[in-house]
């Protein structure tokens, strides 16, 4: 049992990775559509690539999505509105008009001209109740039949422009005075019917939409159908008009009778085998290229995983509420975090991975997925240090670009036309492009989150007047200076080779703040002339001398200085031994332990590493050189980088020889600048 418990400790590391592996599977393909996959790829407008295709059992034509939305909006135009009448108020206006008129012209005409006006303002009521008066002001089409209830049963029937509006009472009137030649009492007439006409008609909204959704439910959603063994297309036929719609059908058909007839666990079983396949691929690629800097490191591998089930999340949660915003998702954030946090060939692969798994999800997949991909290739070759605002802008309008181009291309191979081009798409592409803006922000956050570095962290902690900085200028002046001539060469080197140069320059800037503990025991720091070591034994002089290694990445820890960072400070001297007091401790004991006068290592296990081991070495040395020349400086890089290279201390770190080499061609053009030398020309 206790073998057993120690070895599931010591792989726990790999135990993590597959636990990972397996619920990050198992999430993804709970986000898949549930239904089985059509075996035959097509699309609108090109040829069928495959051979004759006979239907394999009788469907049913479905209607395409435009024909039913034809269909339900005819169905909406032409529908009954319903309104609710109020009979009374007809039989009570006409008791108020008698009465109202003979107040208002019986002593002011005569009797023929009273007749007159009697008759011609009873028109104007009848009129105006034919069907009756609306409450509001209504904006439907004027041919639209109406139908008027009364408690629920019919009483009248007509068109919406034979009901009278508020705002039509006085054209009626002004139009029948002008009929009959009375526009002179026009002003008697508006007074007259402004308190008396009552509106007696109300729209009757529920009963007009319950009608309306008993009509809708009526539509047929198909049209006519298809016998088993017809040919439903030939080899070389261009798919179009009702050869698509019926493909698409028999694509719905055969996709929903898989998954409802066949074994269900056998399709759920085959997602799984095809997701765990394209996260497998992911995970062998970190393990061979990525090993030390990522594979090992458990918290990276959680935030690769991480983030490629966010985007299918998110790009799930888009498909199943609107399948055409589907280009708003910002897709290209993916590898842009991963480039920032790790590097562009990483960023690139787990891109191409998240956009093939999508692949099974949205609609359109081989025009969705070139996209994508194309989109993330262009990211990878345009994004270069991500700190500088305007690069991300420049990136981001690169991207929108392409995806325009793109989409434009499809759509002439689709529809052979830019006549019914959706400008639309533009919008939503654009869109996409402002929320990959959102990188920011949310590398920001997966610093604080996850405990990475970032360039835009890096371009922060290179700051000479940061608080760390600060101290080690106070307390160890020529260590500081150092470092800042450590820094200045390592970032040639590293941008000569295309490494990190931002990383390796804060690294160099940070790998001796554990001199600030014992700054006058490290010969830059002694402006005394006293040399503490003088009353040491070198056994203990080469303690101290070690000892800045652990005591820095102490400090570094207790400033939080990122991981990245502090692997700086813990490999800048390797394994290699202290020779000074090692030479020295042998003159005195021949018999000496090597072990006590070797740093604790690890060796450098990145090309950012290896290059600040090389730098602090040259430049340490670099102060002993008397009367230097081109010929002392090229000798004595040579000699100082071959040692470290005999020693093996470069043999974890993916550097090769002749990026060696070019370092040691940048540090000996730097080392005869600071020297001020000419070129020896052969005499």
């Amino acid at each position: 049992m206790k073998d057993l418990i120690n070895k599931l400790y010591k792989n726990h590391s790999l135990i993590y990775k597959g636990l990972l592996f397996l619920c990050t599977t198992f999430l993804i393909v709970y986000l898949f559509p549930k239904s089985g996959k059509f075996k035959y790829n097509f699309e609108k407008g090109k040829p069928w690539q495959s051979e004759n295709l006979y239907a394999p059992f009788n469907f049913a034509i479905k209607k395409s999505a435009s024909e039913i939305d034809a269909e339900e909006q005819s169905i909406k135009e032409s529908s009954i509105l319903y309104f609710n009448i109020d009979s009374l108020v007809y039989d009570q206006g006409i008791n108020v008009f008698n009465s109202e008129f003979n107040d208002l012209f019986k002593d002011s005409v005569n009797s023929v001209v009273f007749n007159r006006l009697y008759i011609v303002g009873q028109e104007i009521y009848n009129r105006l109740y034919a069907y009756g008066v609306l409450n509001e002001n209504l904006s439907f089409s004027d041919n639209r039949r109406v139908v008027i209830l009364k408690n629920r049963v019919k009483v009248n029937e007509g068109y919406f422009s034979d009901l009278v509006k508020p705002n039509d009472i006085t054209g009626i009137i002004d139009e029948t005075l002008v009929k009959y030649n009375l526009q002179n009492y026009k002003n008697e007439f508006k007074s007259l019917f402004f308190d008396l006409i009552q509106s007696n008609l109300v729209y009757d909204r529920s009963f007009t939409e319950n009608a309306l959704n008993e009509e809708l439910s009526k539509i047929a959603y198909t049209r006519g159908s298809i016998e088993k063994e017809t040919l439903i297309i030939s080899k070389g036929e261009v798919i179009e008009g009702d050869k698509f719609q019926i493909l698409k059908s028999l694509q719905s058909e055969y996709e929903s009778q898989v998954w409802s007839k066949t074994n269900y666990n056998w399709i759920l079983f085959a997602y799984t085998l095809l997701v765990a396949l394209a996260l497998l691929m992911l995970l062998l690629f970190l393990r061979k290229y990525r090993r030390e800097e990522v594979f090992e490191n458990n918290t990276k591998v959680t935030f690769i995983f991480f983030n490629i089930f966010l985007i299918i999340l998110i790009t799930t949660m888009v498909v199943n509420y609107n399948s055409k915003f589907i280009y708003v998702v910002p897709i290209c954030i993916l590898p842009l975090v991963f480039k920032a946090f790790f590097d562009a060939r990483l960023g690139l692969f787990a891109h191409v991975i998240t956009v093939l798994l999508l692949g099974f999800i949205v609609p359109n997949s081989y025009e969705y997925m070139f996209l994508q991909i194309i989109a993330g290739i262009v990211t990878i070759l345009t994004v270069s240090e991500l700190y500088k605002r305007a690069n991300l802008f420049i990136s981001v309008g690169q991207i929108t670009l392409i995806y325009i181009v793109a989409y434009f291309a499809f759509f002439v191979i689709h529809e052979g036309s830019i006549e019914t081009i959706k400008w639309e798409m533009f919008i939503w592409f654009i869109l996409g492009g402002l929320a990959t803006l959102f990188v920011q922000p949310l590398i920001y956050a997966y610093e604080k989150l996850f405990g990475l570095v970032s360039d835009v962290s890096l371009l922060e902690l290179s700051d000479t007047n940061s608080k760390l900085l600060k101290e080690l200028s106070n307390k160890a002046p020529g260590t500081f200076h150092h470092s800042l001539n450590v820094a200045n060469l390592a970032e040639s080197s590293a941008n000569e080779i295309g490494a990190n140069a931002m990383l390796v320059r804060v690294g160099a800037l940070y790998h001796d703040i554990g001199k600030m503990k014992n700054p006058t025991y490290f010969t830059e720091n002694q402006t005394t002339g006293i040399n503490p070591h003088d009353e040491l034994s070198s056994k203990e002089s080469a303690r101290i001398i070690i000892n800045h290694v652990i005591d820095g990445i102490e400090i570094a820890k207790k400033n939080n200085l990122p991981d990245r960072v502090i692997d700086f400070i813990r490999t800048h001297h390797g394994t290699s031994v202290v020779y000074y007091f090692y030479s020295k401790e042998l003159k005195d004991f021949p018999e000496v332990d090597k072990l006590n006068f070797c740093y604790p290592g690890p060796r450098p296990f990145s090309k950012e590493t290896a290059i600040l081991m090389m730098c602090d070495s040259v430049e340490a040395a670099s102060k002993s050189l008397k009367d230097p020349t081109s010929t002392k400086i090229d000798a004595f890089v040579e000699n100082i980088i071959d040692k470290q290279i005999e020693e093996g201390q470069f043999l974890n770190a993916n550097i090769t020889f002749k990026e060696i080499q070019s370092i040691k061609k940048v540090l000996k053009h730097k080392l005869a600048n600071i020297y001020h030398l000419r070129i020896e020309y052969p005499e």
